[in-house]
């Protein structure tokens, strides 16, 4: 019990087309589609605005290479024998 099958999966489908019909469910899918290609454009249009701008993003930084020595990250009471 619980599992949903093959056969639940086609009734699902069918009274999904009965309630709404073929041509609802399509227009449906067009404007799920386009609010897609809406976000992905203004998503772009944001990070060109953002380079535009001065700001670096991070999807555009590179990795900087560990330094050579490690950093000393001990509060200064500690360091200072306090």
């Amino acid at each position: 019990m619980g599992a949903i099958g093959p056969m639940q999966l086609i009734i699902v489908a069918v009274l999904v087309v009965l309630l709404f019909g073929r041509g609802k469910i399509s227009e449906l899918m067009g404007d799920v589609a386009k609010g897609i290609k809406s976000f992905k454009k203004g998503m772009k249009d944001d990070e060109i605005e953002t380079d535009v701008a001065g700001r670096v993003s991070t999807d555009h930084v590179e990795a900087e290479s560990p330094a050579a020595e490690p950093i000393d990250v001990t509060p200064r009471k500690e360091r200072e024998g306090a």
